[in-house]
């Protein structure tokens, strides 16, 4: 992957008027679920208003994006009907929007009519969980709407993914999989700058499976397009530090941006917004002045 200080140009298109520039520096996804059952901050922005202060609060602290979902994806959530979903996330999407204009906003689904209406609400990437695969018709949702787009690894689905997941090699099992749903998005007509990869962190891997992607962010490239990581708060970082409180996961997740950031990986999905963008430029910092030198 090319590296923090890379001169290469590297860009990521997010519909028509957004173009995010990777080439030097990484930046922040802010999460913002709307979801009654989501394992962290369920319930906590279900109300217009309080998702809209949260989002302009995480823009205000340095945050790219803003990703809004509107289905739990965690181990066992129920599914949510196409109408539910965009109830929950149409109205959010449009006072974000309203409010700042120019805010580059996510929609974490994997349903196609869900993308298609976020997209219109003012939306500029599909986040797909299922990595294109959960509806058939979603590489033509996501051609037809030019939005910027995550295709996520996930061995089974959200339902299913954390029972006995199994690999005979994680790293290029994950890395295949890029490379198969590349070759199909740009079939289906999906522009190559359009496509982001994210190794789906905690979705149908064990403990030692996300660590080992982990170690290997640099070697998951596919067609030179960034990745983006999601590890904020999740259960693997508990096991790790032996506690089941979400506080605990907090400052972890700090280190684990710096650490990938390292690796080259320019986008970093995270709850707390502050404290892994600072982590984000102390750590090109460092590997600045190590290239000068």
């Amino acid at each position: 992957m090319d590296s923090p200080d890379s001169t290469t140009p590297l860009f990521w298109q997010c519909g028509a008027r957004h173009r995010l520039d990777l080439s030097h520096r990484g930046e922040i996804v802010g999460i913002l679920n709307v979801t009654p059952d989501s394992f962290s901050d369920g319930g906590e922005f279900v109300n217009v208003d309080a998702a809209l202060a949260h989002a302009l609060a995480m823009l205000d602290e340095g945050a790219a994006i803003i990703d809004v979902g509107g289905e739990s994806t965690r181990p066992g959530a129920a599914e949510v009907s196409e109408t539910e979903e965009i109830e929950r996330v149409d109205p959010v999407i449009r006072a974000i929007a309203e409010k700042k204009p120019d805010a580059l906003i996510s929609i974490d689904t994997s349903k196609a009519a869900v993308g298609r209406a976020a997209v219109a609400a003012g939306a500029g990437i599909i986040n797909d969980v299922t990595g294109l695969r959960g509806d058939p018709e979603m590489f033509q949702a996501v051609a037809e709407t030019r939005a910027g787009v995550v295709i996520m690894h996930m061995q089974g689905t959200p339902r299913t993914m954390q029972k006995a997941p199994h690999y005979g090699d994680v790293v290029a099992e994950v890395r295949a999989f890029f490379e198969a749903q590349f070759e199909t998005a740009i079939a289906a007509g999906i522009a190559p700058e359009a496509i982001v990869f994210d190794p789906g962190i905690g979705f149908g891997k064990t403990l030692e499976h996300n660590l080992t992607l982990i170690r290997n962010l640099d070697r998951l490239t596919v067609a030179k397009r960034p990745l983006l990581l999601g590890v904020s708060r999740k259960s693997f970082i508990g096991k790790l530090v032996h506690s089941d409180d979400l506080a605990d996961r907090a400052w972890p997740t700090v280190a684990l941006t710096s650490f990938a950031r390292e690796l080259g990986v320019p986008l970093h999905r995270v709850h707390d917004v502050k404290p892994n963008l600072e982590a984000l430029r102390m750590t090109e910092a460092i590997l600045g002045s190590a290239r000068q030198g």
